[in-house]
Parts: structure tokens; sequence; C-alpha cells
């Protein structure tokens, strides 16, 4: 009989952690600004949100703090203190670090080995199970056969990547970021030159007998398709019952950097699927729905990943654009929220708003919630619209004051 998996959620932030939670996952995973994979992120945790981490999680999710950047002398006396401190609120700590694996062995905390050490065979996985770890997430790069065979081999706990981007580099372990931009994606701060667009220009190699240049290079290609290394999204939702049947026992799901909305999206579509396939209801016209869901929020072209085989030209993507069959467009704030009534008060700022609308508001303590809007209300009118510069009221889920409104808006993409 297969086991449910944990659904293991990125969290950038309160309301994406909310998001998270309300979606339905079982755990969380985030950063605390530095010491990360995504240590340069605009969306980030700090030491003093622990406590708030922990009260919000406690009951519901667990949560896992990532320490997996590459650590260096200086900085094992931040890692400890940071241990330290996250140890009373976190369940387990990702690692990548043989220092902080020590460190962690030391205060006796639980270690998850992060995908940054790409695990890729049974015997590596024993061994680090030897040396405390309780769980291991593997290389991306380990096909769904060979999860499947590490798993029948192995007592500890496998973790896999489910759903997100991808690196072109080996379990993303990248040095065009450092020798273009001086910033290490191995220490969380990659500016992804991978991801734009390339073109191919002549060198002048020839020169006279004076050593002077017969020609002038000036000859230029753009490449195409001109993403050549840049990766396609994993996207899993179709054999989410493979996944379940290799003995995978944590779904992953890439995106601390990504908006709240997308954490809500992904998080609800695998928790379905996982859901369906327990009850027998796993079907192609539930897949089909999911895919169409998890197309909505951020995503490049879609692909299934190294799981059925090696890297080859088909995991490159054709665009540097996102496919999201839906954009958010700032519509305006809370000013209150009645609660026996179900009404909110709200302060048009920008996108205009009418009955029939889709919407979502977000906030820390709200997290994500989305609607179709019925009629506005404004004294005693009920104006066909509200417009920017205008108060109104209408019939919302639960949010509060300070809460974030947005318009969704539905794009055409072809592809």
């Amino acid at each position: 009989m297969m086991k449910r998996p944990e659904i293991l959620a990125p969290a950038g932030d309160f309301i994406a952690l909310e998001a998270a939670i309300d979606a339905g996952a079982d755990a969380v995973y985030f950063g605390l600004g530095t010491l990360n994979m995504r240590a340069r992120s605009t969306v980030n945790f700090k030491l003093e949100d622990l406590p708030e981490i922990g009260a919000r999680c406690r009951g519901k999710v667990k949560a896992y703090l990532a320490l997996n950047a590459i650590i260096f002398e200086s900085e094992l006396e931040e890692v400890e203190r940071t241990i330290v401190a996250a140890k009373p609120y976190v369940d387990a700590f990702i690692v990548s670090d043989w220092g902080v694996i020590s460190l962690c062995k030391k205060h006796g905390v639980e270690i998850h080995i992060s995908t940054q050490m790409s695990t890729s065979n049974s015997s590596a996985v024993k061994f680090l199970a030897s040396q405390g770890a309780s769980r291991i997430v593997l290389a991306r790069e380990c096909t769904l056969a060979e999860v499947k065979d590490i798993a029948s081999k192995t007592n500890v706990e496998i973790e896999c990547f489910v759903h997100g981007a991808q690196c072109v580099a080996e379990s993303g372990r990248c040095l065009m970021s450092h020798e273009i931009f001086g910033k290490s994606a191995c220490r969380g701060e990659c500016h992804q030159p991978c991801r734009r667009k390339f073109k191919i220009q002549a060198v002048d190699f020839y020169e006279g007998l004076d050593g002077k240049p017969l020609h002038e290079g000036k000859t230029a290609f753009e490449i195409e398709p001109h993403t050549v290394l840049s990766a396609k999204d994993l996207c899993s939702i179709g054999f989410v019952d493979k996944l379940m049947e290799a003995g995978i026992a944590c779904f992953k799901i890439e995106g601390r950097a990504r908006n709240a909305n997308y954490v809500h999206t992904t998080v609800r579509a695998y928790r379905k699927a996982v859901d369906a396939v327990l009850a027998g209801e796993y079907t192609p016209e539930l897949i089909k729905e999911l895919e169409t869901d998890v197309a909505k929020v951020f995503h490049r072209e879609f692909s299934k990943g190294l799981f059925y085989g090696r890297p080859g030209r088909d995991q490159f993507a054709d665009t540097e654009d996102s496919l999201a069959t839906t954009v958010k467009r700032h519509v305006g704030v809370v000013l209150d929220y009645f609660t026996k009534a179900g009404i909110a008060h709200v302060k048009i700022q920008d996108h205009a708003i009418r009955p029939g609308d889709e919407l979502q508001i977000h906030g820390n303590s709200t997290g994500v919630v989305e609607f179709v809007l019925g009629e506005l209300h404004r004294d005693d009118e009920r104006p066909p619209e509200a417009v920017r510069g205008e108060w109104v009221t209408f019939k919302a889920p639960r949010c509060r004051v300070g809460d974030k409104v947005f318009f969704v808006e539905h794009r055409n993409i072809k592809g």
C-alpha cells in the first residue's frame, strides 16, 4: 500500500507561509536571509521572525530551516548561533556542508541533506544516514527508476523536488553567476545569466604579416532557441502516482523566491493529486484540471525534469518569458473588515473592479484568498464599478486591515 508523502512548500514571507498552510502543505521550508540558496531573494525571513514562524506552524505543519549555502571559516560562529536560535522553533535543518552537519549533531537537531550535496546513489544515502541524517534530498539528476531503486535499498526518508525551476548545472552548483557578476549561485546569490538571450559574434583570429587584423569581426547571430542554457520548469502533476510508487517520502516544491499566489496554487494542486491517488480518483481529467491550475502562476515551459532520462535538447526552454495564464493587477488596500457581515471596505488605488471580476486578497495573516466579486456598495449606491481614488464595500472572505487586493487578469498564452 502506498504511503502518503509529505508535501513540502516554500515560504519566503508570512503571506506565503499562511498560503502554504491553507492550501494543505504538511511542512514548509524557509531561509533567514543568509547562509541559504535564496539569500539574495527580495523575500526572506529574519532571525527575529523565528518565534512567530514557530507559533504559526506549531500543531499545523512542520518547519524546516535551510542552511545549505557553502560556508566559509569566518561564518561558522554565525551558523552555530543560528542553529541555537532556531532549534526551539524548527523541526529540522536542511544542510549541505560537513561543518554545518557537525554543528547540527553537536546541538542535537534533526538533519536533512540538501540536494546541493548531489546524493545520487544508495551507498551515499546510507553513509549520510550513518552521520545522523534523517532525510536525503536526492540529486535532481536521478531518474525515477534510480529513485525507486535507492528508496528500496535504504531505510532513510527520501525527498525529491516535484515542481518548479531547474538549474542547468549539476544539482545547482553553477559558476556562471560568480564568473560574470561576482555573485555565487552556491552562496544563494545567483543572478541567473542562464535565463538570458545569447548570440554568437565573430572574433577576428586572422592577421596580416604586419600583425594587423585583415578584417573586423562584427558579424553576430542571435541563437535560436536563444535560451540555450535555460532549463524548462519541472511539473510532476501527470505522474504523481509513479512518484508515490517509487517510495518518495516527501514531495518538495521549489519557489522560495515566488509569491504567495504561486505557493497557494501549486501546493493546492499537489495536495489534490496526492489525495486523489490515495482515494483511487487520480484520473486523466483531474490531471488536466490540475495542470491547468499550476499553469496559472509563474512558470517557464513545463517538462518532466530528469525523472525519465538524462538531459537533452528537449530540456531547454524556447523562451525566457513566464507562461503564466494569469497575472495579478494591484487594486488597493483593505481599510476595514466587518466580520459578522463578511464585508470588506476597500480603497481603490490602481486597477478598477466590477462585479464578476476574479479577485485575490493577500495578507500576512490572511495568506491568499480567492473569490468572484459580487455587488459593489457605497452607502446606498450600487455602483457598476469602482475606480482609482474611490472606496467601496463588498462581500469577501475573511481578511484584515492593510491586506492587499488584486484583480486576476487571464492571458491567452500561445504554446
